[in-house]
């Protein structure tokens, strides 16, 4: 949830306030995972000080701080940095509680953590036993304090100091939980080491020479022979290199560089292109220019390189532009990001589906017994919205599962089922965790993610990536359209070899050729429905939507935005369950939403409009272009396109989403950064 950065140059120099603005503008990326309060560690002016800097609230609250608090331009040739934005878990939002957090107050330890530390509280007993005064309420002190504590008893043990990479194995082989940590000590000036279990962490690379090679080798720790084995001629194992081939020029000597870590690629995206994932477990150690990667258990059966990848995504996309918030760039991102999802994967003219990551499994899906979806949240509601056309194509029973609830459940699953984790980052936690529980149990995985090298794309056997583009805005909009069609483009595929579908098929492919455009003419209501956002709803406290069939999910996707960009009640409501209950709430003052496409549930919902209408409601109906129906007289009326029935649904989310934001901004709310969210749910 929270976001963690760092930077480390070498050989190349730069001031004080350069490498701080670096950390601030880093932190400004992440902030959309978490904003309750910031802090920054760099050097001091002496050898072995550290300046920690935090404030509470956003990223320009510390860049204020920093700014009228700040010592002297020193210039670094080698220096190393590192920054925190926080959501809140343990300890609430204040400056003894925000990260970078120190081992004692000569700060000869600092760290900061995206994660929960299980079994913290074990480990504070026993550093409180053995003197450690703790300064916050938070789970990641601790690690600071445990790493001092492994130091010095370890020095004292032996008369040698610990390395830096040995000692954040130690600390971390006494961690339980979720983990991407970033240690910087007085001890090991200049240097970075950062350790990844389940929390996502990359590292950029910057130098103006070309690398030599395009990976980087995990370093094999030396293990002990015996005599015998040594006198009977076993080979030796192998030597831990003693310089990554990648950093080194020509003449073998290391070439000025940075490094860049971040939780996500959008901070890094404008200081390089060039970067490598680590995988749970990695321990990356940064020291005089050069990168090494080890393992924290020996023998794991793990890939012995880690390539040094290419990002795709432009700076431009993670900015603003002529937009107020990110949050409306993204709703008007749409019309783009649906034809990025379909590109390369549809021909129109010959209407079929080919989509690469699944090329491989496309048998062992069409043999499964059932499909299960997992997901959360925004990702949810898009698996709800397409399980009717997967059950309608592929006749094969289809179940939609909530990933926080698969554990607690406990739900069987089979060898031969397919399961398909679907989340925007790829890394959420309790996606996660459903993940693990079905290949535990032999079932093929599949990922649908907007997040490529994320820990769903990875763990999956194989998958689809969505290419919505990056999503800065906490409440998800293009991300979930594009979720939608990746998943209809896999209904369509897995249903290519069942002839009596194919009238179907050609219908749904022929829909989604026009969904851009259809979006384009939708998002030209936007001045109907910011009036109506100020005029008729800035005030109200509850809100209900209503729909059936496909636009069940609609409902439920639209009330989630609403709650969570203007704090408003909103309740999406199935128009078939009206009459068993939530019909009591129906009265004149109640805010309400019908949807009322043309499709085989019109006549169903119109009589839900009238039941409606009968005691006093006065309903917005989202209905589609040239529907004059009579029931609509003295009512007002949003006229979407119309398009396919089982696509519909991707049009009429549209006019939610821009009324939630104008909702959001008519109350005052920022909707890029509601209270008490983040955009990546790291934790469970």
């Amino acid at each position: 949830m929270c976001g963690i950065f760092g930077y480390v140059n070498y050989l190349v120099e730069r001031d004080r306030n350069y490498i701080l603005n670096i950390l601030l503008v880093g932190l400004s990326r992440l902030e959309y995972r978490g904003y309750d309060s910031a802090g920054v560690a760099v050097d001091g002016d002496n050898d072995g000080d550290t300046l920690i800097y935090k404030a509470v609230g956003k990223v320009s609250e510390l860049r204020r701080k920093v700014e009228t608090t700040q010592k002297e331009n020193k210039i670094f040739v080698a220096h190393g940095g590192m920054a925190h934005t926080r959501w809140a878990t343990h300890g609430a939002p204040s400056e003894r509680n925000s990260h970078p957090h120190r081992s004692d107050p000569t700060a000869q330890f600092t760290v900061v953590h995206n994660g929960i530390i299980n079994n913290y509280k074990e480990l504070r007993i026993v550093l409180e036993k053995f003197g450690f005064v703790f300064e916050s309420d938070t789970d990641t002190e601790c690690v600071a304090k445990l790493a001092k504590y492994i130091f010095d008893t370890q020095k004292k043990a032996t008369g040698a100091p610990m390395t830096f990479t040995n000692l954040v194995k130690a600390v971390c082989k006494e961690l339980e939980g979720a983990f991407a940590l970033i240690f910087k000590s007085a001890h090991f000036p200049h240097e970075i080491v950062c350790a990844k279990r389940g929390s996502p962490l990359l590292i950029g690379v910057k130098s103006t020479k070309k690398l030599k090679v395009d990976f980087v080798d995990v370093d094999i720790e030396p293990t002990q022979v015996d005599s015998d084995a040594a006198l009977l001629g076993v080979d030796a194992p192998s030597i831990r290199r003693t310089q990554s081939r990648s950093f080194v020029g020509e003449d073998g000597v290391v070439v000025p560089i940075e490094y860049i870590l971040a939780s996500d690629a959008s901070a890094i995206i404008e200081h390089t292109k060039r970067v490598l994932y680590l995988e749970d477990d990695d321990i990356a150690h940064i020291a005089e220019g050069d990168l090494h990667i080890h393992r924290l258990r020996r023998d794991d059966q793990m890939s012995s390189v880690r390539p040094i990848q290419t990002l795709e995504s432009e700076l431009a996309q993670i900015q603003k532009g002529s937009f107020a918030h990110f949050m409306s760039k993204e709703i008007f991102d749409q019309p783009e990001s649906v034809i990025n999802t379909m590109r390369g994967r549809l021909n129109f003219d010959q209407h079929k589906v080919l989509l690469g990551g699944l090329r491989s499994q496309l048998a062992n899906i069409r043999r499964s017994r059932r499909i299960i979806f997992s997901a959360c949240g925004t990702s949810f509601h898009s698996c709800l919205a397409v399980k009717s056309i997967f059950a309608e194509l592929c006749e094969i029973p289809i179940s939609v599962e909530l990933s926080s609830s698969f554990l607690d459940e406990q739900l069987p699953v089979f060898r031969d089922d397919v399961c398909v984790f679907v989340s925007q980052s790829g890394e959420t936690k309790d996606t996660l965790l459903a993940l693990q529980w079905c290949k535990e149990r032999g079932a093929l995985c599949l990922g649908v993610t907007n997040t490529v090298g994320s820990t769903i794309s990875r763990e999956t056997h194989c998958g689809v990536h969505i290419n919505a583009g990056p999503e800065i805005s906490v409440a998800s909009t293009k991300a979930y359209t594009s979720q939608f069609i990746a998943l209809t483009l896999m209904a369509l595929q897995l249903s290519d070899d069942n002839l009596r579908s194919k009238p179907r098929r050609e219908e749904i492919i022929d829909g989604l050729f026009k969904l851009s455009s259809d979006i384009k003419k939708t998002l030209l209501l936007e001045p109907e429905l910011k009036k109506l956002a100020y005029d008729r709803f800035k005030t109200e406290k509850n809100l209900i939507l209503l729909g059936r069939g496909y636009q069940s999910a609609t409902c439920l996707e639209g009330a989630l935005k609403i709650k969570e960009v203007t704090y408003v009640h909103a309740e999406g409501i199935l128009a078939g369950e009206l009459k068993h209950g939530p019909l009591a709430l129906i009265e004149k003052s109640m805010p309400i939403i019908l949807l009322m496409p043309k499709d085989r549930h019109y006549d169903d919902t119109e009589n839900a409009l009238k039941q409606v209408t009968a005691r006093g409601g006065d309903p917005i109906v989202i209905a589609v272009e040239g529907d004059n129906n009579g029931s609509f007289q003295n009512l007002n009326v949003i006229r979407v396109p119309k398009t396919v029935d089982c696509l519909q649904a991707v049009i009429n989310i549209v006019p939610l989403q821009i009324f939630s934001y104008h909702l959001a901004v008519a109350r005052g709310i920022n909707p890029d950064n509601p209270r008490n969210l983040a955009k990546s749910v790291t934790v469970a």
